[in-house]
């Protein structure tokens, strides 16, 4: 008996206290939500930029996609890795980051790129505040109109928004590229483990969330050193950049170069907003992700959307036909 209470009393002590409960969204509207979208769609991209070399195509993918997606604002957001010895330096340089981007695609970075977290999230009481975070309470607050979070790193910026101000929950779809597929022995990924509090915040808040796993899903975003030549050599200062920072990463990361290809995970994101008939999805409960970062289920759970495959060959060819299309009309 004894030991009964002592482990029902762990339990307890396990479960984290909030200094202010998640806004409870209707399960209808959560549902209603989560449908495909149909474009064209009101957007903000929140993007660790400098982390590596996908997000600065997925950044390019969604500014050249204006047909389908009306992009508001930049977050940049924080990561730590060779490339960085803190969240804040990682934040800093993926600012930095845009605005090469948005220089090369001829595009004003005034009142549109925004700072992020300097660090990560440490205590559910303490919200990490950032211009980003502002901006996006503010801006999903201002409209009717549900505002997509294309979230591409750790969810720091979007998950404080949501614990500074619980009710953009209503007024927000976040669409995150982080952790494994649910059937995959452990959840943890970069995105994931480099902010597991965050991560915890997407899961538990409720706001409409739609995930895409790296394994087994956007592990199939697969490119070569020929056929990013064939696609992008040549197309404006943004193609030939995009180029150049693909054809370096083998080096910087000591890859054997023979029949090398990368993951250019964060395109996936955008696609799904694009396009999401490129994608095969799942309504289920949503996952509880335990401090092993793996993941535990209850079927009592509110629904999410989980991506279980995508169209690989969809996604490239329409990202290279924008890029293209946009440098013929000499815009960029």
């Amino acid at each position: 008996m004894l030991y009964s209470r002592l482990l029902i009393g762990l339990l307890f002590l396990s479960v984290p206290i909030f200094a202010q409960q998640y806004s409870n969204l209707p399960a209808e509207q959560r549902i209603e939500r989560l449908s495909p979208p149909e474009t064209p769609l009101r957007v903000v991209i929140d993007t660790d930029t400098y982390n590596e070399i996908d997000d600065q195509f997925a950044v390019v993918y969604a500014l050249f996609s204006p047909e389908q997606l009306n992009v508001e604002a930049i977050y940049a957001a924080p990561f730590k890795n060779h490339r960085s010895e803190s969240a804040g330096e990682g934040m800093e340089k993926s600012y930095e980051e845009i605005l090469r981007l948005l220089e090369r695609t001829e595009t004003s970075a005034d009142g549109f790129v925004y700072r992020g977290s300097e660090r990560f999230l440490t205590d559910y009481n303490e919200p990490v505040e950032s211009d980003a975070a502002r901006d996006l309470i503010d801006r999903a607050k201002s409209s009717d109109e549900p505002l997509y979070v294309l979230t591409l790193g750790a969810p720091t910026n979007v998950a404080s928004a949501i614990l500074l101000e619980p009710s953009i929950v209503e007024k927000i779809v976040v669409v995150w590229l982080g952790g494994k597929g649910l059937n995959w022995p452990f959840a943890s990924e970069f995105n994931l483990q480099q902010d597991v509090l965050s991560s915890k915040v997407m899961f538990d808040s409720g706001v409409p969330l739609v995930q895409i796993p790296t394994q087994p899903v956007t592990s199939h975003l697969l490119l070569s050193i020929p056929e990013a030549e064939k696609y992008l050599k040549g197309q404006g200062a943004i193609g030939d950049y995009l180029l150049e920072i693909f054809s370096q990463y083998p080096k910087e990361v000591n890859a054997d170069e023979y029949a090398w290809s990368k993951v250019v995970w964060d395109i996936s994101a955008i696609a799904y907003a694009v396009n999401p008939d490129w994608f095969q999805t799942e309504l289920r409960p949503a996952p509880i992700l335990t401090n092993e970062k793996t993941y535990s289920f209850d079927n009592r759970r509110h629904l999410y959307r989980v991506v279980t495959h995508l169209n690989r060959d969809k996604i490239f060819g329409d990202m290279f036909r924008k890029i293209e299309v946009q440098v013929a009309k000499g815009n960029k």
